[in-house]
């Protein structure tokens, strides 16, 4: 037995003591999400930033090695963390443009704040949203609408950077210009309603999305300086990553003023991998692939004298299984006439590993990556690619491309721009003159989902299929699909299966 590890029957005396605890005794309930944070962003996962805060909970928590994302990008990602679902079953196909799109969060979705609001819980929402805001166009429910009794968010990212943001909300009014850098914002929020307003008699759901390190990105010179040149983006997003960690500590020190640690269950995690390949470690992909590198993310459990101190875990979870994994931990009932997509990890964060099963494999699908659709079984990765194309307008596309490189050519800012990367990378991060940044706005909107896809999506079907052992080879450079037949067979089997699930949930949103 692990030095640190709890015995069953002391769990099971502690889950016993949770259980029959009256709503003012249960712990409180912190959930920190970072923005587009890579795997091999942050120190404890042998990245460049320094990130003592992080560090400390991964050394007296559980880190796990093989976790990740609800998707590959945001806003499915979230609606997953927050029900436990695939996220089209939720109604959330791909990141939401809230002024061209219909779609949002359901609210027939029983939500994690909802369960916990349920049994007592203060439910707190802060930071990034993106699940779907109300528009002068159109009606769509806020964060109180999904279980938060006090919300304080943006509908997207911070604009018109992580620096003096303007477009935060609270509680449905809009705030304004605020000065700051939006990772600090956020914590001075929680800091604010942990002194303020909360019930010192009832436990808190505390969930704080950070706006960083999505781009646009800034960060204070003096932690940018730590990692390079002040105008180097690299050093700017390990910026924002350094001083989202310094607003963690901030946050921390003030969790354990008001109470025990014994008493604050804490996870970390980013809602999808890096856009920076260099951030990824050896990971095949990056944001928005549904191969390794897009949706591989840190995940960190924290709980002092419950779960492990110091342990690591190795065996594949995903924030689909946060919901699960916070009731069992609590001793709460799950959503009854739910299916839930992800499992109960409370097993393996406090030894009991043995009695861990994972009821339905990892999956997941987004409809407009390549490829489409991953399904994990053990040290198995199955992908598949679609066999239907996406109405896009690639000529209109193509010629916007061509139109801002001949932009930045003319104004002479072409290198500059693109700060060591690629044009088409770069159309995904931002550029710094008007007529290029205005062109790339026209791309974006070509690209993004495109409700009226559905139909295409809800019938189609997917080829190419490819095997890796990502024991073997976690970059994703072998396809196996050849020599293990047996294994494709059966895993394809449960990727269709799955996927006709989700399907027949999906909601048109046309």
């Amino acid at each position: 037995m692990p030095r640190k590890m709890l015995p069953s029957v002391v769990f099971m005396f502690l889950l016993m003591s949770v259980t029959g605890l009256s709503a003012e005794q249960r712990p409180n309930v912190v959930v920190l999400l970072a923005d587009d944070l890579g795997w091999r962003d942050i120190g404890c996962y042998d990245g460049p930033v320094k990130t003592p805060a992080l560090d400390g909970l991964a050394a007296r928590g559980v880190r796990f090695t093989d976790f990740h994302s609800g998707a590959a990008v945001c806003s499915p990602s979230r609606a997953t963390l927050l029900t436990g679902r695939q996220h089209l079953r939720a109604g959330v196909y791909s990141w939401i443009h809230d002024y061209d799109q219909n779609s949002h969060l359901l609210e027939r979705e029983v939500t994690m704040a909802e369960v916990l609001k349920n049994h007592g819980y203060e439910t707190v929402h802060l930071g990034k949203w993106h699940l779907g805001m109300p528009t002068q166009k159109r009606e769509k429910p806020t964060p109180a609408d999904h279980g938060f009794d006090y919300w304080f968010a943006t509908g997207n990212n911070a604009q018109p950077s992580h620096r003096n943001p303007v477009n935060f909300i609270r509680n449905g009014k809009p705030v304004g210009r605020i000065e700051g850098y939006a990772c600090q914002i956020v914590v001075d929020e929680a800091m604010a309603w942990l002194a303020e307003k909360r019930d010192p008699d009832a436990p808190f759901f505390l969930n704080i999305w950070f706006h960083e390190p999505h781009a646009p990105i800034a960060a204070p010179d003096d932690i940018v300086s730590q990692y390079g040149d002040l105008k180097d983006p690299a050093a700017i997003y390990s910026g924002t990553i350094g001083n989202t960690d310094r607003a963690i500590a901030r946050l921390l020190a003030k969790l354990e003023e008001i109470d025990s640690p014994q008493n604050t269950l804490i996870v970390y995690s980013s809602d999808n991998g890096s856009y920076r390949t260099d951030r990824v470690g050896n990971l095949r992909g990056k944001k928005g692939s549904n191969f390794e590198g897009g949706i591989r993310v840190p995940g960190i459990f924290y709980w002092p004298g419950t779960i492990y101190e110091g342990h690591v875990e190795h065996e594949p979870a995903g924030l689909v299984d946060l919901l699960p994994t916070v009731c069992g931990l609590l001793g709460i009932d799950k959503p009854a006439d739910v299916h839930l997509d992800g499992s109960d990890l409370s097993p393996l964060l406090t030894g009991r590993a043995n009695e861990f099963t994972r009821h339905q494999p990892l999956f997941w699908l987004l409809p407009a990556s390549g490829p489409a659709v991953a399904i994990r079984d053990g040290v198995y990765s199955l992908v598949a690619h679609r066999d239907y194309r996406l109405p896009k307008d690639q000529e209109k596309m193509t010629a916007l491309r061509q139109q801002i490189e001949e932009t930045l050519r003319k104004n002479g800012t072409l290198e500059q721009e693109l700060r060591g990367s690629t044009l088409q990378a770069q159309l995904f991060e931002g550029f710094n003159n008007r007529e290029a940044e205005k062109l790339r706005g026209q791309y974006i909107r070509l690209n993004m989902f495109q409700e009226s896809w559905i139909s295409s999506i809800k019938s189609g079907t997917y080829g190419r299929f490819q095997l890796f052992d990502l024991a073997t080879d976690p970059g994703q450079q072998n396809d196996l699909a050849a020599q293990l037949p047996d294994v494709v067979a059966r895993l394809k089997r449960q990727l269709l299966e799955i996927n006709a699930s989700v399907m027949a949930d999906a909601p048109d949103w046309k």
